[in-house]
């Protein structure tokens, strides 16, 4: 009888060191301006739940949403742009 114990590392993936890869920190990196950008609206939003919003909050709120959505059109162009390696022609 064969012994599991000395298969293990055929069937085993490397160990977790709990960071990040290079290539997921690169992909944070290009989402970064969307992510401050959800954050401040977010941001604007939270300030208008306790009362009603003034016109100044739906000014910052419009404001904010409008960044998102012109990141979020970036980051797609950003990535529709990027050649990877090997993909096809």
């Amino acid at each position: 009888m064969k012994s599991i114990a000395a298969l293990q590392s055929d069937v085993t993936q490397m160990a977790f060191d709990g960071e990040p890869s290079t290539a997921e920190l690169d992909a944070i990196e290009q989402e970064m301006p969307l992510i401050l950008a959800e954050v401040d609206l977010l941001d604007a939003q939270i300030v208008t739940l306790d009362r009603t919003p003034s016109e100044l909050d739906a000014r910052r709120i419009r404001r904010a949403l409008a960044r998102v959505l012109a990141e979020r059109a970036a980051l797609a162009n950003r990535t529709a742009t990027v050649i990877v390696p090997g993909g096809a022609a």
